[in-house]
């Protein structure tokens, strides 16, 4: 899988993508991050990526033509999807992350700053916008590195146990169950009995009953969307 990200700040990604499972993806080929850079497409001489936006109003926006370029400058593959990462998105869910990985043979991601890109970015040539959360941040790059990461981890080959993939946060519609290891008693509080009775049996209908009770008291909104899913 290709991605490639629009950035004004490269060297922004230097350290993560040579880190953890990231830098063993990308150095087994699973797949490749390729960084470019607005700047380059611009023509004066100061490499002027923002201007002041039309009708008044604080803060600079993104130029339209420097974006177009340095997008159409990339080679364009079968399966591919534009996003640009914006408070103003569609939340990003777990089921984007697998569609990506599973649909997709190419991310282009656009990373804005300032007060955000020119509109036309965004009607014609942005195909999916995506939020990372109800806030703002000063740049995209970093819910730009979440994305990539999310998706990278999905791919077959960047996780040693795949099957870990399906026990997860978000996988069933619920959160996690907590988890324990070694001591069995660490400073007078002990791991659940039922972990270390061997009956496999009890142990999965313990991790569900936890999954559901911790989805209710710690996302409700997610346990009312579980509980209209059950049959």
């Amino acid at each position: 899988m290709r991605f490639d990200i629009i950035t004004l700040f490269p060297e922004f990604f230097s350290t993560p993508l040579k880190t953890g499972l990231m830098a063993k993806a990308l150095d087994r080929g699973i797949a490749s991050v390729v960084l470019t850079n607005p700047r380059d497409f611009t023509e004066d001489r100061h490499h002027t990526v923002d201007d002041e936006p039309y009708g008044g109003g604080v803060g600079m926006v993104m130029k339209p033509a420097p974006l177009f370029a340095a997008v159409e400058s990339l080679p364009v593959l079968p399966r591919r999807e534009i996003i640009y990462v914006t408070p103003q998105g569609e939340p990003l869910r777990q089921q984007h992350l697998w569609e990506w990985a599973k649909h997709r043979d190419q991310l282009v991601i656009l990373c804005g700053h300032y007060e955000g890109v020119d509109e036309r970015v965004v009607e014609h040539l942005v195909t999916q916008e995506i939020s990372i959360g109800d806030f703002v941040l000063t740049c995209g790059e970093i819910p730009a590195l979440t994305i990539l990461n999310g998706v990278l981890r999905l791919l077959p080959g960047t996780v040693g146990k795949a099957a870990s993939l399906q026990q997860e946060s978000f996988e069933d519609g619920l959160l996690d169950y907590p988890h324990y290891t070694r001591p069995a008693e660490f400073r007078g509080w002990p791991v659940p009995s039922v972990l270390l009775s061997g009956h496999h049996e009890n142990i999965a209908k313990w991790r569900k009953a936890q999954q559901i009770e911790r989805t209710r008291q710690r996302r409700p909104d997610l346990y009312q969307r579980w509980l209209a899913q059950q049959p």
